[in-house]
């Protein structure tokens, strides 16, 4: 590790999502150097720290304090204090605490850095076997079907791989919306236990892949689920944009401009493309 001491500011430290081998040499000297380090679980993070033999003070700083925690180490970050932020495993601010910080301290013109390392979503992308050229981290799926249904029906389909995190007793559901929403025979990744001794990736069809999962007595481990979904095939359409819009306009009385979004999303285009498109023939019929 480098002698260099340690510069006042806020630092966003990457640790091991489960082998500790994954730390970073650069992260252990910011660890040890700084003058605190907030945690989303002290005791998770103590066990870290005795691993390496880092001395550094901690203090909580997860979901339910993170608002005035906030605003307690920002005053200390005003002052030149040096702090870090380690969530319970991965990257801060990646669905764990450590946004709300990062965004006060820069408001107060003080240095934030990032001390990058494990990530579940990008280590389950590269190894997946899907696209890494255009993707999306969507999050945690929502927890009621309903709403997880919305969420999916949302997506955009092409070439374009989407990432969620799960956890284990909510993926034979989400599984089983993803199949009812796109069909058996989508094709899903299940990445598990990343970096971990049982390490998993599932591959194959949803239907092959939640008969896998439901066939185990117990599933375990936080997940990462990633698909692609094949674009639509779009139905010729006969009937013009502008016409469209003024039949739609006329019979359920909606604005133009909610006419036109409704279209164009029947029709699988983007708003801007039907706007223009609408601009167009408008502009034939004034001729």
């Amino acid at each position: 590790m480098q002698d260099q001491a340690l510069a006042p500011g806020l630092y966003l430290v990457a640790t091991p999502i489960g082998n500790l081998d994954d730390i970073t040499l650069r992260a252990l000297r910011v660890l040890t150097q700084a003058d605190k380090i907030a945690c989303e679980d002290t005791r998770q993070t103590q066990k870290l720290l005795n691993h390496f033999a880092i001395a550094t003070p901690t203090i909580s700083y997860h979901l339910f304090n993170e608002a005035a925690r906030a605003q307690e180490l920002l005053a200390e970050l005003k002052a030149g204090a040096r702090i870090a932020i380690v969530s319970d495993a991965g990257t801060p601010g990646i669905a764990d605490p450590g946004g709300q910080l990062a965004q006060a301290a820069i408001r107060a013109g003080i240095a934030v850095s990032p001390i990058p390392g494990a990530n579940a979503a990008i280590s389950a992308l590269i190894a997946s076997g899907l696209s890494a050229e255009t993707f999306t981290y969507h999050g945690f799926l929502e927890s009621k079907s309903g709403a997880r249904r919305t969420q999916l029906e949302a997506l955009p389909r092409g070439p374009h791989t989407h990432l969620f995190y799960e956890t284990p007793h909510r993926i034979l559901e989400a599984l089983s919306d993803v199949a009812s929403l796109f069909g058996d025979q989508q094709h899903v990744v299940v990445a598990r236990e990343l970096t971990k001794l049982h390490e998993e990736f599932l591959r194959g069809t949803v239907l092959e892949v939640r008969g896998m999962l439901a066939a185990r007595t117990q599933v375990r481990g936080e997940m990462v689920l990633l698909f692609q979904l094949p674009p639509e095939e779009r139905a010729p359409q006969t009937q013009s944009i502008a016409a469209a819009v003024e039949e739609l306009a006329r019979l359920e009385g909606i604005p133009e401009k909610d006419a036109l979004k409704r279209i164009a999303r029947e029709r699988n285009v983007s708003k801007s493309d039907a706007y223009r498109e609408l601009q167009r023939e408008q502009a034939k019929l004034k001729r």
